[in-house]
């Protein structure tokens, strides 16, 4: 480890120092005294733009990184070569450019016929909407996470654990009177002998542990016990722990959906049944959907009819075929918006007829179907009538009826009868509301109105019935007059008077579409997968017409024309004409075999025909039409294609002299289907030409046509009399003027334009092309932005197009880079800034993301696509192009200056300099970019500039994009530039996957990682990470309003460079982060904003998946050295100190390891920064949530190695965990900042059997209370306490959360459980001791941290023993403080107040992790709490046995140490707290086995220097042999025979065990109320039978002295029946202990135990007086004894010094000498 100066060391890499006393006077008094340090505070405070500012330490500052490519060669050439090719370097096929087939819905896609050429812009189209998605992959991205996802089976693979705590004891039969019982309440003065109980009689032992005495060598049995620890041991112990909340993962970037078809919600309505009350006629139904409240149609019409065989036949003669397709009788109707005004409405034609609407419809009015019989004659003669007509006018309809319902309300109904907790319901739900979520926000209020009435996607198929018709009136036909109809239903919820009905039925069934179903066939009536095997009737798509917006852009090719004859009005014309009908043709010219099949034919028909006919409204000169004439367009259209309407008279009654037909010519009229080369659509007016149409009529429109000889005759003298709609729905035609000019004039560089080029009324000549393309660049945000949207992917590839090739225009190179580049610029700013659309949770465009996830490629060499020169010839390429049509080198650079010294607001406006400004000008500088003549010419001639050899120049001929992308950034400007910055991420993205796409075609060539980019570019790229950073820095100085700006740019620059890594040199991206770090450090930010901005930036790249690689993991000296168990004197020795230092070493994060493993130790560098951080007033939040976010960060990335397979061999393991070994120091000396708090409530009781006032049970107190009793009220125990009191004042010790107490503990257990087993052993030895007792401090606190809390904890929480704790530990500060004085006294009376409203807000504090868990519970299932139950319980026995594996590692180490005496009691103390805690049976096993280890080994140690925790030994063993489990009532027994064993080898020793034992068990029967004597009588049986078959100790005094005091024992224990018997009586008790304890007048050590269990039964119950009195007893007793030890003034004479309280304690004198006598 490099030497550093005191003063130059980091606080987080100081090691702790002890001070004495003087020293820390001398400190605090030159601190306060000292002006300099009030000079400091003074300017601290004077810096408001800082608040809060921290002074950043000098050693802060990032590390030079290695040359990690240079590393690597020389490491991978030599070494473990088969390992470190395998983990060292990235994989050969890491990187990976695919190309993915678009998943297409229907059997083909979409397109045009083929054979037909297609122009430029509808080719590009087509070539989009159905080429291959790019996607740029690496092969192991996401490894770590992965397994994230797999922890929902991880139950089926644990073995359940066994708790005492989760065990029912077995209910102990009906007991039998002692014989005993009777002697002692008869004569109580006399002492219980072996007689009233005998062991041997009538119990079992239990089953003796296998092989107790086997190994008399210390290594084998050390070997045994470590085979056995190692079994069944689950290897991820991450996997174990809950997920934590997922708010803070700022490396989870989600991958955007795959661009689709949008689809609203679907549902299905299938036509069951139309019924009217006579069947005399073919009906027709038409079916679309109406929102009132948006007073529009949102879907297209759905035709079907229900006519039997015979109606069909009626028909015959108009119908030449019938295609499969029209025999549908249900449709998938889309609904985007739900709102509660949508009505179906199902209109009802017939044939036409002769007669009004009234006179047609009478008959169904007045004959009923019960009449039948009746009425037979006439209904003969109407359905010979309807044959008739149907024979003559079939191909013409009228109206007849129509019926609504409102579809919202029905589905609403459906879904409050769909049982609530059926799981499709749930599941439908959510899915509703993630495809809610994609649509724009205009319409949220409507989406939650909608939300609480019906779920679209999961409601119960429901019928509906419509009995009743409302007849059609030949006035009121039009839309408008339906939505008033509608609005008068809604208001009045029946049909007015006026409104006449017809009775009938139509039955239709409503469900919910999940999948596509079989047979289903799109608008484009292409079939949808999947295709029926069967010929089924299919089920037609209804295409939406949404009632707003839907920003999402086009996918697939459709060209769809809507027509819709709205109104003709014939009344000031003199003419018979009354029966009027229209027919519609799409021609492709001018001659009557011109006309196309492209019109969708109806039900029970044709496909496609070539004429449609609206409906006739009989005797109407001024007929409405609802008409809906659906058109697929031509993909191909010319001037010559347009719309013919021809107006027919239609005679019903045909006439003596009528010849054939029934149609009388009235007119015509048309529509051009282009106008200036866009699509028509909207409202038109036309007129009507009465005799013939005008030559080449179809290139003018009917307003505007020429002239004519001889001339055209008009209808109403050339005025409009025909009012239509034309609606489109094309993923070809733009409909938006900007868009069209600008793909207009893109497509003209491409050749085969004639100039001058016609754009709409402009015509631009071949010289001005350039200058209309610019400014039809520039005008492309001024777009409409759902046109923009659906286009958004052909824009952009367009605008990327131009930024990349040069552009030859007339035979001069026109670039327009910059300027395509700066609207790609205001696109993406425009997106951001619509509330219409969505972002993520990084403030992502979720529909660039898309894009460029998905879509986004680099385009075809330019080389291909540059335009020939006016002669044909392509221009000259002896010279390089450069990128931007840059005026001068003077004009840029004043430009750059100009950039930052604009309002944002209005360029135009100059704003004052800054010293920010002044700091991107210097970067700028730096990089060469304000230099004259600095890559600003637009044109280099190659001659005069010869490339170099090196990688610095660019390719002669062509541009690669990522260059020039990089470059715009670098050099854009004013509003241009802010954005760029503003919206970095799409840039850096844009960058990555450009740069992947040329990574990939180098790979190809095998060009080194060094060779793949140019240093130019590197650059460029060193510019724009500066540039971003310094922005950051000016946001977070100034500007804390857009803080959340700033972090998301830091989230996108760190994604960039962790990009990065798997493109470039990784020495030069590591170079980036230095400068980065550094360049942030530099910036006056507060403390914990630093190191926020900094961990987010560090953990998104430390998530790299090939971090490792990067970290040079493998490279760390993870081997333990050569000799992990030198000898002593090897130790003396100075190459051993030198072993030490390197080993100590390992656990320190010094400059060597920082620089070697560089992204490891930033990240650490961070965690011990914020856990060094001082608490300074208002900012306390904001430093926890810092801590907690260091913390995490460490977390996630420790849990992605454990759950990476990539690292599931323990050798790599080992590797990865040497890796984090300064980890574990800082955590070590972070030890007094956590929370050892159990987060969650132990289970059970405690194994005392507990009282509520048990201190076991609190919670541990306040850590600055902790140290007010440990008589250390400043915490000089803190890490780097002498530095750190500067200002004690403002200082205090920082405690973090239990949870994320528990999230660092982890960690280090992770690391301990992975790290190599020899290597932790040296770093044991070589430790200081003190730092050796904050490790074993450290394992107490995992031990606590991580307790079982109990499966019946699971089920029902005990708030009152919460609430008892908490009140527990306030009373014991409340006292500790009112100890300290006046200061305590106030701070209890100010703090009260807060106290209480602590307590009452408790649930709303999330640090407080058991009432959010039993939050949670409540809505758990008991199989859900049964899992959790598992997993918690390997979680604990897996991290207590990892915890015993580092202590068996410290004691093998103790003979090697120098203390070995108090790492030995250290170590025992660890293991009782292990026995006090809620353990397994199988960690309980094995710590069983490392307590008799520790015996074996050290017993004279622990029994001659440890004597109270050999008693606290005793009194643990015995609690378990009193266990109802079986297994640890065996271990327990072993443990305490072998105990009796290794003490017997002293008298002293073994005399001392036996009183212990003697003493813990009337403690224990004294103080438990759930003490089971039964099981302990039972285990002293075991016991005694150790010793009786212990050959080899047979022949020696110890089988009879264990025999002996298992009698004692066995005495003791028959006292607890007689007072388990009074223990509903506290008087007869309490006598019963008196007598008990009089019994043992001649074991003083017994009667003083008896004497203090009264005393506290008496306290219990409130009875101070008795439980004092007991006391001062038991006080007589000890002074007694001890004035027999020795005199001293200061001692007590003996009993007589008490006499005065109580004449009675001279019977302890008494008794005291009689025993001495015996």
């Amino acid at each position: 480890m490099a030497s550093l100066a005191s003063a130059e060391r980091r606080a987080f890499a100081l090691k702790i120092n002890r001070h004495s006393s003087a020293e820390i006077r001398r400190h605090f008094g030159g601190t306060y005294g000292s002006p300099q340090v009030s000079m400091q505070h003074s300017h601290r405070g004077s810096n408001a733009s800082a608040s809060m500012c921290f002074t950043m330490p000098q050693s802060y500052d990032a590390v030079e990184p290695l040359d990690l490519e240079e590393f690597l060669m020389s490491q991978l050439q030599g070494g473990d070569a088969a390992l470190m090719r395998e983990l060292g370097d990235f994989p050969d096929d890491d990187l990976e450019v695919e190309h993915v087939e678009k998943e297409c819905r229907t059997i083909r896609h979409s397109v045009p016929d083929e054979g037909v050429e297609l122009d430029f812009h509808v080719r590009d189209c087509v070539q989009s909407y159905t080429q291959p998605w790019l996607m740029v992959s690496r092969r192991c991205q996401g490894d770590g996470w992965s397994a994230y996802s797999e922890r929902a089976s991880l139950h089926k693979t644990l073995q359940k654990q066994t708790f005492e705590s989760d065990l029912q004891p077995e209910k102990p039969e009906t007991r039998v009177k002692s014989p005993s019982l009777a002697v002692l309440s008869d004569d109580s003065g006399r002492t219980l002998t072996s007689s009233d109980f005998d062991l041997r009689s009538g119990l079992t032992p239990d089953p003796r542990v296998d092989g107790l005495l086997r190994f008399s060598n210390h290594d084998d049995l050390d070997r045994f016990n470590l085979e056995a620890r190692q079994g069944n041991r689950h290897a991820d112990l991450f996997a174990l722990y809950p997920p934590t909340d997922e708010d803070d993962a700022v490396e989870i970037r989600p991958i955007p959906d795959c661009p689709k078809e949008h689809m609203g919600d679907r549902i299905i309505i299938r036509c069951q049944a139309i019924r009217f009350e006579i069947d005399v006629e073919p009906l027709f139904a038409t079916l679309a959907l109406y929102d009132l409240r948006e007073k529009k149609k949102i879907s297209e019409n759905f035709y079907c009819d229900l006519n039997s065989d015979q109606f069909k036949g009626f028909l015959k003669p108009h119908t030449p075929q019938t295609d499969h397709s029209t025999l549908s009788r249900a449709a998938i109707f889309s609904i985007t918006y739900p709102s509660p005004d949508i009505y179906l409405v199902i209109k009802i034609e017939k044939v036409l007829q002769q007669g009004e609407i009234s006179d047609c419809a009478e008959p169904y009015m007045v004959m009923k179907e019960s009449d039948s019989a009746k009425n037979k004659e006439k209904l003969e003669k109407l359905r010979s009538q309807s044959e008739t007509f149907c024979q003559r006018l079939g191909r013409y309809r009228m109206p007849f009826a129509w019926a609504t319902v409102n579809i919202m309300n029905v589905i609403s109904t459906a879904t409050l009868d769909r049982d609530t907790s059926d799981s499709d319901s749930l599941n439908g739900k959510s899915s509703s509301l993630d495809k809610r979520g994609q649509l724009p926000r205009r319409n949220s209020e409507r989406f939650a109105t909608m939300e609480d009435q019906c779920n679209m996607s999961a409601f119960k198929p429901a019928t509906i019935t419509i009995s009743t018709f409302c007849k059609q009136e030949g006035d009121r036909l039009s839309d408008e007059d339906l939505f008033k109809f509608l609005a008068d239903i809604k208001k009045f919820s029946s049909l007015q008077r006026r409104i006449k009905t017809i009775s009938g039925m139509i039955k239709l069934d409503v469900t919910p579409v999940h999948d596509n179903p079989m047979a289903c066939l799109s608008a484009e009536l292409i079939p949808v997968k999947p295709v029926a095997e069967k010929n089924l009737r299919p089920i037609k798509e209804v295409l939406e017409f949404p009632s707003s917006e839907v920003y999402v852009p086009h996918s697939t090719y459709r060209n769809l024309f809507y027509v819709y004859p709205q109104r003709l009005n014939f009344v000031n014309r003199l003419t018979s004409a009354r029966n009027i009908t229209i027919k519609i043709q799409f021609m492709s010219g001018e001659d009557p075999s011109c006309v196309l099949p492209v019109i969708f034919g109806k039900s029970n028909g044709p496909e496609f025909v070539q004429e449609v006919y609206t409906p006739v409204t009989y005797h109407n000169k001024s007929p409405d039409f609802y008409e809906e004439v659906k058109i697929a367009l031509p993909a191909r259209l010319t001037e010559r294609h347009h719309l013919l309407f021809t107006f027919y008279h239609i005679s019903c009654q045909q006439k003596q002299n009528q010849t054939a037909t029934s149609e009388t010519f009235i007119g015509f009229s048309w529509l051009p289907i282009l106008s200036c080369d866009r699509l028509q659509t909207g409202q038109y007016c036309l007129p009507i030409a009465l005799d013939r149409l005008p030559v080449n009529y179809s290139l003018h429109s009917p307003e505007k046509i020429p002239p004519q000889v001889p001339p055209v005759r008009w209808m109403e003298s050339h005025k409009g009399v025909f009012n239509l709609e034309i609606q489109a729905v094309s993923s070809v035609h733009t409909q938006d003027n900007h868009l069209e000019r600008f793909f207009t004039l893109c497509h003209a560089l491409k050749g085969g334009a004639m100039f001058p080029l016609r754009v709409r009324e402009e015509k631009i000549p071949e010289n001005k092309l350039e200058h209309e393309l610019k400014l039809s660049i520039i005008s492309l945000p001024s777009s409409r932005l759902e046109p923009l949207v659906l286009y958004l992917h052909l824009v952009l590839d367009q605008l990327f197009t131009l930024i990349m090739q040069p552009m030859v225009i007339a035979g001069q190179i026109a670039n327009l880079a910059q300027i395509a580049f700066e609207s790609v610029v205001s696109i993406v700013n425009s997106l951001h800034n619509s509330q219409e659309l969505a972002r993520d949770q990084q403030g992502r465009n979720g529909l660039l993301a898309t894009y460029l996830y998905w879509v986004f490629r680099l385009a075809d060499s330019p080389r291909d696509l540059l335009n020939t020169g006016p002669d044909g010839v392509l221009p000259p390429t002896e010279g390089r192009y450069s990128t931007m049509g840059r005026a001068s080198a003077s004009t840029v650079g004043a430009m750059l200056l100009q950039s930052r010294l604009r309002s944002s607001s209005n360029p135009d406006i100059p704003a004052p300099h800054s010293a920010e400004d002044t700091e991107v000008k210097n970067i700028l500088s730096a990089k060469g970019y304000n230099n004259p003549g600095c890559r600003m010419s637009t044109y280099v001639d190659s001659s005069s500039h010869p490339q170099r050899s090196t990688g610095g120049t660019r390719p002669s001929n062509r541009k690669q994009f990522h260059e020039e992308l990089a470059l715009q950034m670098v050099v854009s400007t004013g509003v241009c530039r802010e954005n760029v910055y503003k919206y970095a991420w799409f840039f850096f993205e844009l960058l990555v996957k450009s740069m992947a796409q040329h990574v990939s075609q180098l790979e190809k060539q095998d060009v080194p990682r060094r060779s793949r980019f140019s240093d130019r570019f590197k650059d460029d790229i060193a510019t724009i990470v500066s540039v971003v950073t310094a922005e950051m820095g000016t946001i977070l100085v100034k500007q804390q309003k857009e803080m959340e700006q700033a972090e998301k740019v830091n989230i996108s620059l760190a994604f960039f460079l962790y990009d990065l890594l798997s493109l470039m040199d990784r020495g030069f991206v590591f170079i980036l982060v230095k400068n980065y770090c550094n360049q942030m450090s530099a910036k006056s930010i507060s403390m914990p904003t630093m190191i926020g901005i900094r961990l987010e930036f560090l953990r998104i790249l430390c998530s790299h998946e090939h971090y490792l690689n990067l970290s040079l993991y493998f490279s760390s000296p993870a081997s333990a050295p050569a000799s992990p168990c030198p000898s002593i004197s090897s130790q003396s020795s100075s190459s051993c100190s030198f072993q030490e230092q390197r080993i100590l070493g390992l656990f320190d994060l010094s400059q060597e390891f920082k620089q070697q493993h560089y992204l490891t130790g930033l990240l650490l560098t961070e965690l011990s920064a914020a856990l060094d951080m001082e608490s300074e007033g208002s900012v306390d939040t904001h430093r926890g949530k810092v801590q907690m976010k260091a913390i995490n960060a460490t977390y996630s990335l420790l849990c992605a190695h454990d759950l990476d397979q990539r690292c599931a061999q323990p050798e790599v393991r080992a590797k990865v965990a040497t890796l984090y070994l300064p980890l574990v120091g800082i955590i070590i000396d972070s030890i007094n900042y956590l929370d050892f708090t159990v987060s969650e409530a132990r289970g059970g009781k405690n194994k005392t059997g507990g009282s509520d006032e048990d201190p076991d049970n609190v919670t541990p107190i306040n850590q600055s209370i902790a140290m007010a009793i440990a008589g250390n009220p400043f915490n000089t125990l803190a890490r780097n306490a002498l530095p750190s009191m500067a200002s004690v004042s403002g200082k205090a010790v920082a405690t973090l959360s239990a949870e994320t107490s528990r999230n660092l503990l982890l960690c280090f257990l992770w690391v301990m459980k992975n790290a190599e087993r020899s290597l932790i052993q040296r770093w044991t030895v070589d430790m200081p001791s003190a730092q050796l007792n904050r490790l074993l401090e450290l394992l107490t606190i995992c031990v606590s941290c991580f307790e079982y809390r109990g499966k019946q904890s699971s089920d029902k929480v005990s708030t009152q023993a919460l609430q008892k704790s908490q009140q527990a530990k306030m009373q014991l500060e409340d006292s500790l403080l009112r100890g300290i004085g006046a200061r305590g006294e106030m701070m209890r009376r100010v703090g009260g107040s807060d106290r209480a409203g602590q307590r009452e807000n408790l649930r709303w504090r999330k640090d407080l992790t058991q009432w959010r868990q039993t939050n949670d519970r409540q809505d758990k299932t008991k199989a859900e709490l049964d899992q959790e139950a598992l997993i918690s319980g390997n979680l604990a026995t897996e991290s207590n046995l990892i915890v015993l594996d580092l202590l068996e590692t410290i004691v093998q180490a103790v003979p090697l140490a120098d203390c070995k005496d108090s790492v030995v009691g250290g170590v025992l103390r660890v293991l009782l707290h292990c026995l006090t805690c809620n353990q397994s049976t199988t960690f309980l096993s094995h710590c069983f086995s490392t307590l008799r280890a520790l015996i074996v080994k050290f017993g004279d140690l622990l029994f001659e220097e440890e004597a109270e925790q050999c008693a606290d030994l005793c009194q643990k063993v015995l609690q378990y042999c009193s266990s109802h489990e079986g297994g640890n009532r065996s271990q327990a027994c072993a443990t305490l025979y072998l105990i009796m064993r290794c003490s017997f080898s002293s008298a002293n020793n073994f005399s001392r065990v036996k009183m212990q034992v003697t003493m813990s068990l009337a403690s224990l029967v004294g103080k438990s109320d759930d003490f089971h004597e039964e099981y302990l009588r039972r285990s002293l049986r075991t016991i005694l039978a150790y010793a009786e078959e212990d050959t080899e100790m047979q022949n020696t005094p110890l089988p009879s002295q264990v025999d002996e005091l298992l009698r004692n024992l066995n005495s003791i224990l028959s006292d607890t029946v007689k007072m388990r018997e009074f223990q509903e009586d506290p008087e007869m008790l309490m006598d019963l202990m008196y007598r008990i304890a009089k019994g043992y007048q001649t074991s003083p050590d017994l009667r003083l135990t008896w004497l203090q269990n009264m005393a506290e039964k008496h306290k219990n119950r409130k009875c101070f007086t008795e439980s004092a009195m007991c006391l001062v007893h038991a006080a007589a007793l000890v002074a007694e004894y001890l004035s027999m030890l020795e005199d001293h003034k200061y001692l007590p004479v003996g009993s007589v010094t008490f006499q005065n309280i109580s004449p009675n304690v001279l019977e302890e004198s008494d008794w005291l000498v009689g025993w001495l006598v015996d």
